[in-house]
């Protein structure tokens, strides 16, 4: 059990401080610790008394953020911290209570702390310095009922007897970030009528939750009476209006009509099948072949380009080729025979031969002047897995494996084709180099767009790309959601690796 620290007030009482703060005077002392630690959260005080509620509160901070955090106390109306005080610029006086917060970041100043004043919101501030406020933190969400716990969550539905409508969501996701002004809008409005909850379900622990509502996505809705759950919602784009008049009458969603497949709309693409390809590419001498699948907004972006190009090559006397396309989800003989990995894919067939993989021909113009002078496109950056990089590829057959010989492991799920992980990439390679030589430390990445790797991805949770997930010797602990820059995931990991050394260090103490 920690025993507190004890400071004399000027009032003959004393004020008690957890041990995991750090209280400094001394300017060296200062910077140590900024060199030392790279999540540093300094409350600056006029005087000890000043700073008894703060203290009180970064207490508790302190011991939900070790090992991941640091907070600090420097008491300016101390005459030797007020020297450090002044050196750092820093005067508790001019603010409103007496104290200031600031935060450091790898050694250096970062920000002023000005979010909410709470236990939750400094711990989350601790656990992603970069990340967005929490949505209890706007003043417009203040009539959510702002949801933590399965406790709270199973509490809520038992005694609440108006209907409930909860939202299950993730920080990130932009869908529930669109959505939340006009979600917050309709509780405000239909206030002692309805209810309107909001629970971040993105951890690891709240995984029973996500499989008893069909949590698949985020954001997903649920609409409760008397605690029973009856619907989902899934208006995302419902202003508060649409809220309240679906909650007149809440209902199932309707089925949607299924999408008319591209081979079934009127068009001058010829739609290629596992039966029909060989004949066809062996008929025709020039063939452009654009490989798509139903879903993939890249290839709903491009038809109409392509179906353009089609039909100019169609009226054209003397045309240099035909356009065709395949759905590769129905052909999968075809999408494996040709290695399709991402959408879309065009391939260039002559006198009956694969001859050129085109990434470039995205518009009307360029398919047409490509195909009236074809030549090999500029050679293919190779894909990162191919590259020299201290990132481990792994794949479904050794995966666990191979995380069991790691300590502390970061695994990028991602898609080649995903914009998103392309970004990331580069900043998670970096990343890998600086603990390359940290034998319990690794860096991985699954490619999910491969079919051996399909149920892996499902089964460790990946819903949308990039997933980061972290593994202490093969074991899930928690999906990241920090800075996805390398700063972020090396800060991350130097964390962890803090954490190891401070243990290592109280064993020797003890000893």
């Amino acid at each position: 059990m920690s025993v507190c620290q004890a400071f004399l007030l000027p009032f003959g009482y004393s004020l008690k401080v957890s041990p995991l703060i750090e209280k400094i005077s001394d300017h060296k002392d200062f910077k140590k610790l900024l060199r030392t630690r790279n999540n540093v959260l300094a409350l600056y005080s006029k005087s000890a008394a000043a700073a008894e509620s703060s203290l009180r509160l970064l207490s508790s901070v302190a011991q939900e953020v070790k090992g991941r955090g640091t907070i600090s106390w420097i008491d300016c109306g101390d005459t030797e911290s007020r020297k450090l005080c002044k050196k750092m610029k820093v005067d508790p006086n001019s603010k409103e209570k007496g104290v200031e917060l600031l935060h450091y970041k790898d050694g250096a100043f970062h920000t002023e702390y000005n979010r909410a004043v709470t236990l939750k919101s400094m711990v989350a501030f601790l656990k992603d310095p970069e990340g967005a406020p929490l949505w209890e933190e706007d003043p417009e969400a203040k009539d959510i009922v702002h949801i933590d716990s399965e406790k709270e969550l199973r509490r809520l539905l038992k005694k609440e007897d108006k209907p409930v409508l909860m939202m299950f969501y993730a920080p990130w996701c932009g869908v529930c970030k669109r959505m939340m002004p006009s979600y917050q809008q309709a509780a405000t409005e239909l206030k002692g009528k309805y209810v309107l909850a909001g629970m971040n379900v993105y951890s690891a622990e709240f995984e029973r939750i996500k499989e008893e509502y069909n949590v698949r996505g985020y954001p997903t809705i649920c609409y409760f009476e008397k605690g029973k759950f009856l619907f989902h919602f899934e208006n995302y784009g419902a202003t508060a209006a649409d809220i309240a008049e679906w909650l007149k009458n809440p209902q199932a969603p309707q089925p949607q009509a299924p999408e008319t497949p591209w081979a079934d709309e009127e068009n001058v693409v010829y739609h290629l099948t596992d039966e029909d390809f060989d004949k066809f590419i062996k008929d025709h001498s020039s063939v452009l072949v654009m490989f798509h699948a139903p879903w993939c907004g890249h290839c709903k972006k491009m038809k109409p380009e392509y179906e353009k190009a089609a039909e100019f090559l169609h009226a054209a006397s003397d045309s240099p080729g035909v356009l065709a396309a395949v759905d590769a989800t129905v052909n999968k003989a075809l999408a494996e025979r040709y290695h399709i990995s991402g959408f879309p894919t065009l391939k260039y067939f002559k006198d009956g031969e694969e001859k050129y993989t085109l990434p470039h021909l995205r518009t009307k113009k360029k398919i047409i002047d490509w195909l009236q002078n074809p030549e090999a496109p500029p050679p293919p950056e190779p894909a990162w897995e191919e590259k020299q990089t201290s990132v481990i590829h792994l794949a479904g057959e050794d995966f666990r494996e191979s995380l069991k010989k790691k300590k502390h492991t970061l695994v990028m799920f991602y898609a080649p084709w995903c914009p998103h992980c392309k970004n990331a990439i580069p900043h998670f390679t970096t990343a890998a180099e600086v603990f390359k030589e940290d034998r319990k430390i690794a860096y991985a990445a699954v490619d999910c767009a491969k079919e051996q790797n399909h149920d892996l991805c499902k089964q460790e949770g990946v819903d949308g790309y990039p997933t980061f997930n972290y593994y202490n010797y093969g074991k899930f602990v928690e999906k990241y959601t920090g800075e996805r820059g390398e700063s972020g995931f090396t800060t991350f990991m130097r964390t962890l690796r803090e954490r190891d050394h401070e243990r290592v260090g109280k064993k020797k103490d003890e000893l």
